[in-house]
């Protein structure tokens, strides 16, 4: 499988236009929602805050009851890691660097294993979900996947789980849009899902164009966009 690069082409900027639902989509026994890294390093005050990322929490609580089946992410990275920028004499947060895998942005210290900065939102409440997969946890390969690590060899497990409950369709949400909401969905198509992207219950980063490029890239892999208000939560 041809590696997809880790700063997202902004090629043809410009987003795909959103696919909306015809009605109000119904979320059988055999759908998932995947709740992405909705933790306190991705809000304000965190160590890497995306712009309104805590406006997605009462979204995907209201989303939630809908759902049958429950997953969670969160970032858990080792002290140290390789994908942060501190790890590189000479680099700074948002500058790439090249890594056996690819290329790699560099971030700032965040998510670190066992913090409060990795906390999942304290507003975030689903107490139906039965799954959390943590990921970003090998010192030398970053993780936006909840599928599949940056490597793109190691599976997270997350696809055989689903598959063995009959789940078929997912819909994903959280942070970020244009980096593990993005890889999440697309690997969720490459690994048979019909998938849907729930755009109000995401936020982006947006770097260097990578929001644009995020949608589509999504949409040529078959990823519906909708919002939220396309779900049936009653």
């Amino acid at each position: 499988m041809r590696r997809r690069d880790f700063v997202l082409s902004a090629a043809a900027l410009g987003s795909a236009p959103a696919l909306w639902a015809a009605s109000p989509i119904k979320p059988s026994p055999k759908a998932a929602l995947i709740v992405v890294d909705v933790q306190n390093c991705f809000v304000d005050g965190g160590t890497l805050p995306v712009k309104g990322g805590a406006d997605v929490v009462p979204v995907i609580n209201k989303l939630g009851p809908a759902f049958q089946n429950i997953v969670v992410t969160q970032d858990w990275h080792t002290p140290g890691h390789a994908s942060f920028a501190s790890a590189h004499t000479g680099k700074k947060p948002f500058e790439t660097t090249t890594m056996p895998y690819g290329t790699q942005v560099l971030w700032p210290d965040h998510c670190v294993q066992g913090t409060e900065d990795a906390a999942l939102l304290k507003g975030l409440n689903l107490p139906t979900a039965q799954l959390i997969i943590r990921k970003g946890y090998h010192p030398q390969v970053d993780s936006y996947s909840a599928f599949q690590e940056a490597d793109r060899k190691t599976p997270t497990g997350l696809a055989g789980y689903l598959k063995q409950r009959g789940i078929k369709t997912v819909f994903v949400t959280g942070l970020a849009t244009d980096f593990c909401v993005a890889w999440t969905a697309m690997d969720a198509r490459a690994a048979g899902f019909e998938t849907y992207v729930i755009e109000d219950a995401t936020r982006a980063i947006d770097l260097n164009g990578s929001l644009a490029a995020a949608w589509k890239q999504m949409a040529a892999k078959g990823v519906k966009r909708i919002q939220s208000g396309d779900v049936a939560t009653a």
